[in-house]
């Protein structure tokens, strides 16, 4: 009898899963669609603003944010879900949580640099840094709106509140992996990936602790802020492209003059570089006493998925697997093109 039992709830399980992952799927098909039919559009009436990198990304994100995100809310909604139980969280505690996170993300980000120069190495050719070329090209005030403001509010909202709501039944370990994951994949590519993953998932964890989304939005602000807003503001004063062009010539007086011309600019980012190295080794630090005092666990959840049947049910089903696969089909475009 429990085993028949265990049997249906397998089957139930796996049949929510793959209705998220399929809601999840059909959200993304939308945002790409309207994406495609704006670009389509404007590409016939003012292909100029395609060029214009500031143009671009409103076109791009404001389609998202403003009736693709929506519509994908629209569809997850109707999946059913579970309030998370809330806990107030203490300033102090919010304070290490940042910290963590912000370490979780240069140190993934690093790893993922990693892995992607290596595959660059193979293939011949350097696989392209979206978020830098973004981050690089794009006006300060339109970056701060759309990577401080806006990111964190949405993000947090549909892949963490959203997702988190959905799956805590099945316990806190499958929300926060899950979170991370479909987060990660979101981005569409490898150099993203790592780091939206490990952020995701501990910011999922967070969420499904405290219940309170706006801990994990304001978080993620600052993240962000410090990640694309204070290394644009610091780098501003300094031309990295003429700083590497004089090193490589190996003109002591070129370079001296450089560093001279711009001796406040590279003060600032000599100074922003050890409180980053700072907030990075402190953040490492508290995750680390965190795991030894076993404060990072994971409650289980009302129904319980069995050991080595987790996965073939929260992954290996329909819905799910048409989220999986279409972001890894992007993503390896996105490394061999």
């Amino acid at each position: 009898m429990e085993e028949k039992d265990e049997v249906q709830d397998l089957k139930a399980a796996r049949k929510h899963f793959s209705r998220l992952g399929l809601m999840y799927f059909l959200g993304v098909l939308i945002i790409y669609g309207m994406q495609a039919l704006v670009s389509g559009v404007v590409q016939l009436l003012k292909p100029e603003w395609l060029a214009d990198p500031n143009i671009s990304l409103i076109l791009g994100q404001g389609v998202m944010y403003v009736i693709g995100i929506p519509l994908l809310v629209l569809l997850v909604r109707r999946v059913p879900a579970e309030e998370v139980e809330q806990h107030p969280m203490k300033a102090g505690h919010f304070v290490q949580a940042a910290f963590i996170s912000y370490a979780l993300m240069i140190l993934s980000n690093v790893v993922g640099l990693v892995i992607t120069f290596v595959i660059g190495a193979f293939k011949g050719s350097e696989v392209d840094n979206r978020m830098l070329e973004i981050v690089d090209s794009i006006n300060l005030p339109l970056l701060f709106v759309f990577t401080v403001l806006c990111a964190p509010i949405i993000e947090e909202y549909t892949f963490r509140k959203l997702l988190v709501d959905r799956t805590i039944r099945y316990g806190q370990g499958v929300s926060v992996l899950l979170s991370g994951l479909m987060f990660g994949l979101f981005h569409g590519n490898l150099n993203q990936f790592v780091y939206a993953f490990s952020l995701g998932a501990f910011l999922a964890f967070l969420y499904a602790k405290t219940g309170n989304i706006k801990v994990t939005i304001g978080i993620h602000m600052i993240v962000n802020f410090m990640g694309t807003i204070a290394g644009s503001l610091v780098m501003d004063g300094i031309d990295i492209g003429e700083l590497e062009r004089i090193s490589q010539s190996g003109d002591p007086a070129a370079i001296t003059a450089f560093y001279t011309e711009h001796l406040l600019a590279m003060s600032f980012l000599v100074i922003y570089f050890f409180c980053v190295a700072g907030v990075v080794i402190t953040g490492l630090v508290l995750l680390i006493v965190a795991l030894a005092m076993k404060r990072v666990t994971f409650a289980p959840g009302q129904v319980q998925l069995p050991r080595g049947k987790r996965f073939r049910t929260v992954i290996l089903n329909v819905g799910m697997l048409l989220f999986c696969i279409f972001w890894i089909i992007v993503i390896l475009l996105q490394l061999l093109s």
